[in-house]
């Protein structure tokens, strides 16, 4: 997702406008036209975050910066596989049999990726860590080409959140041995949203939040105008039948996108991406290239681009329809690019 300065007005022809349906105006309007845009931003995750706030003329932004900083290490002490001393990875070398109590916000992602787990009939699963380091996109990267049958079937025999019992009244899990968890599918939706939380904790409502792609904007610019961002246009978009270029007013809205572009690898022919079917143990094989979806929470918005791309290209958008998902599914085939919109985001379109 790109960060878009451009309004409706001066956007091209070839571009299209998303506007939320429900849209409210921040308090205090005419204060809001005598504050300026600041920027900061920084590492985490492996990746980079952003935020673009408005504030009044001289407000200190160390402090915010901080703040956040300090949000962004507690999260990832919590969730990150690739940190030894991470929560997370306490679990997963845990003994068998072993209930671990959890951080809060830890539990909190871990109990919504179990809902999405069930209400994907598994299409979601939080438990497939072992798969995703055979594959080279965990922390484990001693991948040498393709995995063998074998070694994928292994893999799979440790996952399924089937497994994973919590105990929601003493925010406790059981490691039921071998359970690798990976929660790199909401982990970055969920701390879009913990920044946001910090930010209006301090009184700050107008704002837009980055971190790897994934956003949330709330409130409004010091113009009056919302926060717009173009949704990225997935490989192949070169084509002559590429769909136009969108730009979304992130108002209260949050937006992630699935797709084959960032991680992947290349090996006879095909290309494989990070996202892994948890049926089969591999990454997913269907023609879709990107799922973008919008949401109020960018926790929802992570998981479910994540969910609909492993449903694949007919579940998918049959699932959106299903359950009121602002989804926009891309496919790439010898004909181009084609594109679907689920009905809650085409209701979006100006």
């Amino acid at each position: 997702m790109r960060q878009g300065g451009a309004t409706p007005e001066a956007a091209s022809d070839e571009r299209r406008v998303l506007i939320p349906t429900r849209i409210s105006p921040p308090p205090f309007f005419g204060t809001l036209r005598t504050f300026a845009v600041k920027d900061l931003g920084g590492a985490t995750m492996g990746t980079t975050w952003s935020l673009k706030v408005a504030v009044a003329p001289g407000t200190d932004l160390a402090p915010l910066n901080s703040g956040i900083e300090a949000v962004l290490a507690r999260i990832v002490d919590e969730m990150s596989p690739w940190e030894r001393g991470s929560h997370i990875s306490r679990f997963n070398t845990a003994p068998a049999g072993t209930w671990h109590r959890l951080p809060e916000g830890l539990f909190k992602v871990l109990s919504t990726t179990l809902h999405w787990a069930e209400r994907t009939d598994s299409a979601y699963d939080p438990t497939i860590g072992a798969a995703v380091n055979l594959w080279g996109f965990g922390p484990d990267t001693s991948r040498q080409g393709i995995p063998q049958r074998n070694a994928i079937d292994v893999a799979r025999g440790r996952s399924g959140w089937q497994r994973l019992a919590l105990d929601h009244e003493r925010k406790r899990a059981l490691q039921p041995g071998g359970l690798l968890l990976d929660l790199s599918s909401i982990a970055k939706g969920f701390a879009v949203d913990e920044v946001v939380r910090f930010l209006r904790g301090r009184g700050i409502g107008n704002l837009l939040v980055e971190i790897g792609g994934e956003l949330r904007g709330e409130g409004l610019k010091p113009d009056g105008t919302p926060w717009w961002v173009e949704l990225e246009q997935p490989r192949g978009a070169r084509h002559a039948a590429a769909p136009p270029a969108t730009l979304l007013a992130l108002t209260g809205l949050s937006v992630a996108t699935s797709g084959d572009e960032r991680r992947y690898f290349d090996a006879e022919g095909r290309r494989y991406a990070h996202t892994l079917d948890p049926a089969t143990g591999a990454p997913v094989r269907h023609d879709l290239v990107s799922v973008t979806v919008a949401a109020e929470d960018c926790m929802t918005a992570d998981a479910a681009a994540t969910a609909l791309t492993v449903l694949g290209p007919e579940r998918g958008p049959a699932f959106a329809a299903k359950h009121g998902l602002a989804a926009r599914f891309v496919r790439l085939n010898d004909h181009g690019l084609t594109e679907h919109l689920s009905p809650a985001m085409a209701a979006m379109l100006d």
